[in-house]
């Protein structure tokens, strides 16, 4: 478990000789690509720690169309907080974009680490603002920037993401149509064309 080790060593200032004591709040799944771990309509019962591989979350519009909230691909988490902590059925779907190995963390993993290990507060405090601001700062670009800003933010996020999902997926999370990624791409790659000498 090297991501999760790293993680909670790294991130959570879990004592390297401890984390391992950590095993006992999670359970470790294989997911093959495609499988879900979450569906419109069921409660969510964990947070997912993806040590190897690609989930995405994603909602399915009245016409059937599929817009992702966010990708995690590996040391990420991924879950939805409305359903997991108000016991509210979810109106999200979380899925295995690729053969997965997957850490299905308990709802009070970080309750526990915090009881263990008192250092970790701050840090998981820290960890929640920091995924709040990131919503906020998505709801934001969604809103007011262009289809350029949003592609170069999304690069930024998720620098090896361009070569694992397929072209419709990272427009889907644009909030843009393939065609217009398309034309992103080409507008980009124009400008940054630098002629023979």
């Amino acid at each position: 478990m090297k991501n999760i080790n790293s993680y909670l060593a790294q991130v959570l200032n879990v004592p390297l000789e401890k984390v391992n004591t950590c095993s006992l709040h999670y359970e470790v799944k294989k997911i093959p690509k495609n499988q879900f771990l979450l569906q419109y309509g069921e409660i969510c019962r964990h947070i997912f720690f993806v040590e190897k591989g690609l989930l995405k979350m994603y909602s399915i519009d009245k016409n059937g169309k599929e817009h992702i909230i966010q990708f995690a691909p590996e040391s990420w988490l991924i879950s939805d907080r409305s359903s997991l902590y108000f016991n509210e059925k979810s109106v999200y779907y979380i899925e295995a974009v690729e053969d997965s190995e997957v850490l299905f963390l308990h709802p009070d993993f970080f309750n526990k680490l915090v009881e263990q290990f008192p250092n970790s507060i701050e840090r998981s405090d820290f960890l929640l603002q920091k995924h709040i601001r990131s919503l906020q700062n998505r709801i934001n670009s969604l809103l007011g920037e262009t289809a350029e800003e949003r592609y170069m933010k999304f690069i930024k996020m998720y620098p090896d993401l361009l070569l694992r999902v397929p072209q419709w997926m990272i427009a889907s999370y644009l909030g843009i149509t393939p065609e217009s990624l398309s034309r992103v791409r080409k507008e980009l790659a124009r400008k940054n064309f630098v002629p023979d000498r």
